[in-house]
């Protein structure tokens, strides 16, 4: 056991290309095949400890899974599985963790889930329930993922920085949504954020994402460290982290400053996969720099155009989708996508994102129209109603509506307009916005006198995180309502379907009659937590 794990301490601290020829010198070496031999011959008469660290190490030294050592080793670990002390047990999820599964593996995996289910209430370790739910993984029963829950939960007064970040990592494996211990584990983080790598930054953010936490706080520590430290980060980790908070929907507007410093100062950076990050992670958290926008925009234009000898027609959509968002034309790529041989291609592509790149060229064509210099406001706009059907989260809204304005036919619900674009209801009033118009009555007269309203009931995630600043998706749609003659009021319908119902009306009646119902401010909303 002794000589196994030396190696294996040895082994697991050397580069990756060290490890592949210290592998083949030990693996070939004679005392090495003796050793394994030796443990063969003896398994069942070593110790409980020793025969998991073995197991251990034989496994993470690279012995293949198949070998009749391997797979002695398991057996005898499953004949000796109720005699293991919580260390042990902790060694061997670990060791499992690595193995494929055979028979052998998942008849362990089974006894081993038995034994934690019953040993539970006797560890008080958080460092072994950590890796006990690391190590377990997402495929375990909730009964047993709610009982590693309440026993970190017993220790959570006395959880240190270190383990307060393998518990945040491990819930993220484990993929168990604990608000409890995660609030507790990001207050342990924001307090030393200062000793957290970027690695774990990274992870930590992919793991808030994948758990669907939303924790303000600790969204905003993260980025406040990263901004204290960019002059030290290299390209890779940008990229990274830029990527990370796009996939969010956290918008860090001081850090992306200064990253679009960083792309202006050395266009060379921009390979052509960077350049895509870069271009979906300022388009969806709509984000234009400061001080500088006229220069990032051409410094990515003039990248994109040199790519298009070499890009994909799909990576040509998504560049040129991202920076009409942002409300820039790249001339040369849209011609380029838009020729008929590319469109062809994209749209009779039977792949899964079929659906999702017609949409994209849709907006793209709706961009060179309606974003063109030359577009005048027309006088008309066509619309028609989508259906006679309301969904249910509607609902509310139009009874309110009824209540507050006297008649279903002071407005419109569901409507199509030009571009595919839809509002969930038009109210229609006089130039001075004293009045509320039938729309019937509305139909024939021109727009100058006509004061149009588009109400957009719009989820959370339509906003970057912790704020009302709208995604690129959403604030696309909202200029190009504003081009087609609307005002466009947005409301946030979970907060709208938790009103009382007479607070429901005095809401849309200010929203209706109030001059500054047009703009929604920048406010910090709640934590969904």
């Amino acid at each position: 056991t002794n000589s196994l794990t030396t190696i294996w301490k040895l082994f697991r601290n050397l580069s990756e290309d060290q490890q592949r020829y210290e592998k083949q010198l030990i693996f070939e070496h004679p005392a090495f095949v003796k050793l394994c031999q030796h443990l063969l011959r003896d398994a069942r008469r070593v110790t409980r400890g020793d025969l998991v660290f073995c197991l251990h190490a034989v496994v993470n030294l690279g012995v293949p899974q198949n070998t009749l050592l391997v797979q002695t080793l398991v057996r005898v670990c499953q004949e000796k599985l109720n005699q293991l002390d919580n260390r042990c047990i902790s060694v061997l999820a670990t060791t499992l963790a690595g193995l494929e599964k055979d028979k052998n593996v998942s008849a362990l995996q089974a006894g081993l889930q038995l034994l934690v289910e019953q040993r539970l209430p006797t560890i008080r370790d958080v460092f072994i329930l950590q890796n006990l739910m690391r190590c377990l993984g997402k495929d375990i029963p909730v009964f047993l993922k709610k009982k590693l829950e309440m026993a970190v939960l017993k220790e959570i007064d006395h959880l240190t920085f270190p383990n307060a970040l393998r518990v945040f990592l491990a819930l993220d494996t484990m993929y168990y949504c604990s608000i409890p211990i995660l609030n507790a584990c990001s207050k342990k983080i924001q307090e030393n954020i200062h000793d957290v790598s970027f690695r774990h930054l990274i992870l930590i953010l992919e793991a808030c994402y994948s758990l669907q936490y939303r924790n303000i706080k600790l969204f905003s520590a993260v980025a406040d460290y990263v901004n204290s430290t960019a002059c030290l980060l290299d390209k890779r980790q940008m990229m990274l982290f830029l990527s990370a908070c796009e996939t969010l929907g956290f918008q860090p507007g001081e850090l992306m400053d200064i990253f679009a410093e960083k792309v202006t100062g050395d266009p060379e950076f921009l390979n052509l996969k960077n350049l895509l990050t870069v271009l979906r992670g300022y388009s969806r958290l709509n984000y234009i720099p400061r001080d500088q926008k006229d220069l990032f925009f051409e410094t990515l234009h003039n990248s994109l155009n040199k790519y298009l000898p070499q890009i994909s027609n799909t990576e040509l959509l998504k560049a040129v989708y991202s920076l009409c968002v942002l409300g820039y034309l790249p001339q040369r790529a849209l011609d380029e996508l838009l020729q008929k041989d590319s469109r062809d291609e994209l749209l009779l592509s039977d792949d899964l994102y079929k659906e999702q790149k017609e949409v994209m060229l849709r907006s793209v064509k709706a961009c060179v129209e309606l974003d063109s210099p030359s577009f005048t406001k027309p006088a008309f706009v066509l619309t028609e109603n989508s259906s006679s059907l309301i969904s249910l989260n509607l609902r509310k809204a139009r009874e309110a509506l009824i209540e507050l304005l006297g008649d279903e036919n002071m407005f419109q619900q569901s409507v199509q307009l030009p571009y595919k674009y839809h509002i969930d209801f038009e109210i229609r009033m006089d130039a001075d916005r004293k009045k509320v118009l039938p729309i019937s009555a509305t139909d024939d007269h021109a727009d100058s006198c006509v004061q149009r309203l588009a109400f957009l009931f719009v989820p959370l995630s339509a906003f970057c995180v912790g704020t009302t600043h709208p995604q690129g998706k959403l604030a696309l749609k909202m200029r190009h309502l504003n081009k087609l003659g609307y005002h466009v009021i947005l409301v946030l319908n979970k907060k709208f379907q938790e009103m009382p119902n007479e607070d429901a009306v005095e809401f849309l009646k200010e929203k209706i009659y109030s001059e500054n119902a047009f703009t929604l401010p920048e406010v910090t909303v709640q934590d969904s937590n």
